[in-house]
């Protein structure tokens, strides 16, 4: 009697599963056919499920599966059930079930595929563009696979952690009122209160606070935030977060907790130990030395910053340029390239296209020859023997390296500094185009500005968000000096790149009040746009502060993936398109109608 599948008979073990201790064993396996061989007499086919691979053969003697397995094609799904045998001295060491086959003497098929647009191979050389648009196929492909079960395990791993460290998991709404912060909101209009807008949540931020108000102490929620933002290589507009806040808790505290949590899943997934407590480095410095808050600490190439050097020297030092940014109020910064590198004038040149390309009108350059003089630079024709010593004692500069200058406003010389320190390592393979290199480098940014001065509007904004405690030394500042005002924010950094950020939060309002005033925010437009959290905070606030650590992020960083859309099972495209579904997509007069919209296209 022919085996009746799934109603009856079910599966045995996955196609990952079977080790040389399992010959002998009837077997049944489920999954999809990789490929299939037929040698004129035996019809080899190598079933996969999500756990690996299992060759299954079809001898003639069992004639009525045998002409069934020959008919079959790639990505049929189908069943079988046979017997495991050895392979003997024939074993593949490049699969799982390598030692062993089972020899079929059951098939069936449960649905025939129509040829897969492209190959569904580990390295698949198919645009991303058409695998996003069968990203149902793609997702069979085994490291897309592997990521999301790696992603899963980091789902569990992080809930049972923080319950056990006495945290609750609650939740908070996707849909709430606007309030202005650091990205564009996803608006989505009411139906119900004709003219009016929900925002999508960016964060769960004030709610989280709320929890604490209400006197829940210790909460996360693994959640979905949203930002209408422009993408990139690590950003998506619905993304997914650890959020984390705490009561009764200095930075101390936050830090112990997320360390924790990091060391158990970089352990229980890599079997990677994570050394704790992370390094701490102050924003200032991060800055100085490297043009960001997020540095990358697998390589060196730090940044020196030569503005007092050149403000020392004035316009005795030879070099105008330097000069007139320093008196604009821009900087001027170095990185010396060491000799070791040799970079050729051509190599040289290069980078120097590089740096245009964000912007920046070139890459000043000199190479220090065995006296400490200049070759390879124009600069070398008008510089004082007295300025350019002073910046090869600054630069620790030797015979033969290379020193790389930008100079000008602060945010542009910042921005191109730190891109290109990157940009070189990866040019001198100090660091894997992508990926850890087996290398991780957790810290701590800490000690930041509360405000940014907006250089357009001439004002000062919040640097992060208007509810982070700025330092008790530094409240005296509020309104003679806000740009003396560090804050109890930072950031958690690996590799370059900050995979979570938060704050001890400002829960006195009456300090909260003289926040609001050095941001330019009256009274009255406070309650309009934080009234509730307001009002919360006057109700006995505890002390709090929390994080958001970027899942997306994390699980991209911990299985080395090369973007974020390789871990997030149905991304969007880098004009936030999903071209699986063709969304975002145009509806119908009636529907706009229905919610009181008209489009302005």
């Amino acid at each position: 009697m022919a085996t009746q599948f799934i109603t009856e008979t079910k599966r045995t073990h996955t196609c990952g599963q079977l080790t040389g201790a399992d010959v002998g064993k009837d077997v049944v396996l489920f999954g999809w056919v990789h490929n299939f061989r037929d040698h004129g007499g035996a019809v080899f086919i190598d079933l996969r499920d999500r756990e690996g691979l299992t060759q299954v053969v079809f001898e003639p003697d069992a004639k009525e599966a045998h002409d069934l397995a020959a008919m079959v094609r790639s990505e049929w799904c189908i069943g079988i059930r046979g017997k495991v045998l050895s392979r003997g001295k024939n074993v593949n060491p490049n699969m799982k079930t390598g030692e062993i086959e089972v020899r079929g003497s059951e098939l069936t098929v449960f649905n025939k595929a129509e040829t897969p647009p492209f190959e569904l191979t580990d390295n698949t050389n198919t645009a991303e563009a058409k695998r996003l648009q069968y990203r149902y196929l793609d997702l069979r492909r085994a490291p897309l696979q592997k990521s999301l079960i790696t992603r899963s395990k980091m789902n569990a791993l992080t809930r049972a952690y923080l319950v056990e460290k006495g945290f609750l998991e609650l939740e908070t709404p996707f849909m709430g009122k606007y309030t202005p912060g650091g990205a564009r909101n996803f608006l989505v209009p009411s139906r119900l209160n004709p003219g009016k807008f929900y925002a999508l949540a960016e964060s769960p931020q004030l709610y989280k606070q709320l929890f604490m108000v209400a006197g829940f102490e210790r909460y996360f929620q693994i959640v979905k935030c949203f930002r209408d933002e422009d993408l990139r290589l690590d950003r998506q507009p619905e993304f997914t977060q650890i959020d984390v806040e705490m009561s009764f808790v200095k930075q101390d505290d936050v830090f112990e907790v997320i360390e924790g949590l990091i060391a158990k899943l970089w352990g229980d997934v890599l079997g990677v130990k994570v050394p704790t407590p992370f390094p701490r480095l102050d924003f200032d410095e991060s800055m100085a030395k490297y043009g960001n808050d997020k540095p990358d600490l697998r390589f060196g190439l730090p940044h020196v910053v030569l503005t007092d050097v050149v403000r020392q020297h004035g316009a005795e030092g030879g070099v105008p340029m330097f000069v007139d940014a320093v008196a604009a109020k821009g900087i001027v910064k170095a990185m010396v390239v060491p000799a070791q590198y040799s970079l050729s004038r051509a190599e040289s040149d290069k980078l120097e296209e590089y740096v245009k390309g964000m912007g920046a009108k070139g890459l000043a350059r000199a190479k220090v020859g065995e006296s400490g003089e200049w070759t390879q630079s124009p600069l070398s024709k008008t510089i004082s023997l007295a300025l350019r010593t002073a910046i090869n004692t600054a630069c620790e500069a030797k015979p033969g390296d290379l020193i790389l200058f930008q100079f000008g406003r602060e945010s542009m010389v910042q921005t191109v500094m730190a891109n290109l320190r990157v940009h070189i390592a990866k040019k001198l393979k100090l660091i894997p185009e992508y990926g850890s290199g087996g290398v991780w480098n957790f810290l701590w940014v800490v000690n930041p500005p509360l405000f940014e001065y907006d250089e357009d509007a001439k004002t000062w904004a919040a640097a992060h968000h208007a509810f982070t405690r700025p330092h008790d030394s530094d409240v005296q500042y509020l309104e003679t000096d806000p740009g003396k005002v560090k804050c109890w924010r930072y950031d958690v950094v690996l590799n370059g790149f900050e995979i979570g950020g938060g704050s001890i939060r400002l829960h006195d309002p009456a300090v909260q009040s003289r926040v609001f005033q050095a941001l330019g925010i009256g009274e009255e437009d406070a309650r309009n746009k934080f009234g509730f959290l307001l009002d919360a905070l006057k109700f006995g606030a505890p002390p709090h502060g929390g994080i958001a650590i970027g899942m997306d992020r994390l699980a991209m960083l911990l299985t080395n993936a090369e973007s974020l859309r390789d871990v997030i099972p149905f991304p969007k495209t880098q004009n936030g398109q999903d071209v699986m579904t063709a969304a975002p997509g145009e509806v119908d007069e009636r529907q706009l109608k229905e919610v009181f919209v008209k489009t302005a296209v």
